[in-house]
């Protein structure tokens, strides 16, 4: 496993510094940090970056939210609690790209939500530059609401039925009872879900590359700026690709580092 992980990360950090294109693989040139100045000086970098960092900071306060609110309706549920889970999964059953292109079809000319705009502010939508953020922001929250629904369900199940009647002897209503027996209880799988949470949406590709079909680099994301640097064009630079995913490995660390060292403290706390 170590291997598995260690190779790719250190020929990923060797091909970084060397100028290589995928059309010519065997001829490598050794050029030190070019890739990542040309990388930090590249506006469209940047452009990925502030839209990569709006999904994130919008998409898992959200569905973390969601999620737990949720979550707690189902654990109230007895009657149709396996059809509504069955409801829920959906946007796990069906494939990212194909549910891209759903929500797009939604927001497309004739589409129930275009059509929906239409009749409510007598103007056409279209998908431009400017609206397709929020797009993908709603059609992240949908993909992703229901891990967070699942992990907390089967968390509030582990939650023993003497300390919530405790609580409501001692007076304690329901948004008591979630402060302060609930959220305590599911303090360390709100803390994995923002984990896991926080990396995907950095790594946000399928829906992005489907909406930049529409509206170009402005749906960009960084994972979809390196594979277009990387993959495809003329050229094809690995060297510059590799150098993003680097600079995209130290920024996921930098971001969830507060997050990892509360959680070892906890658990260290806990023995």
């Amino acid at each position: 496993m170590a291997t598995l992980m260690v190779f790719p990360l250190v020929t990923t950090i060797v091909l970084s510094f060397n100028r290589i294109f995928l059309r010519d693989l065997s001829h490598r040139e050794w050029i030190g940090f070019a890739n990542y100045t040309d990388v930090l000086s590249d506006p469209d970098f940047w452009d990925a970056v502030q839209l990569t960092t709006l999904f994130v900071v919008t998409v898992v306060p959200i569905h973390l939210a969601l999620g737990f609110g949720i979550a707690s309706l189902l654990d109230r549920v007895v009657r149709g609690r396996k059809m509504y889970m069955a409801l829920l999964l959906l946007p796990f059953i069906v494939t990212p790209v194909v549910g891209t292109l759903m929500v797009r079809d939604l927001f497309d000319r004739g589409g129930l939500l275009a059509w929906l705009w239409e009749v409510l502010t007598d103007d056409p939508f279209v998908i431009t530059s400017g609206n397709v953020k929020w797009i993908l922001i709603i059609h992240g929250i949908w993909s992703t609401t229901p891990f967070a629904v699942i992990v907390f369900f089967a968390g509030m199940q582990t939650l023993p039925g003497e300390r919530l009647e405790a609580a409501e002897i001692d007076g304690a209503g329901f948004w008591a009872k979630q402060r302060f027996v609930m959220i305590p209880h599911l303090r360390s799988l709100i803390i994995f879900v923002l984990l896991i949470s926080i990396m995907d949406s950095y790594r946000a590709f399928d829906s992005a590359f489907v909406f930049g079909q529409s509206v170009g680099k402005s749906a960009h994301t960084v994972m979809v700026y390196n594979f277009d640097v990387a993959l495809r064009g003329q050229f094809g630079r690995i060297g510059k690709g590799s150098a993003i995913a680097v600079i995209t490995i130290i920024g996921i660390f930098v971001v969830l580092i507060p997050f990892l060292r509360k959680s070892y403290k906890e658990q260290i706390a806990e023995r």
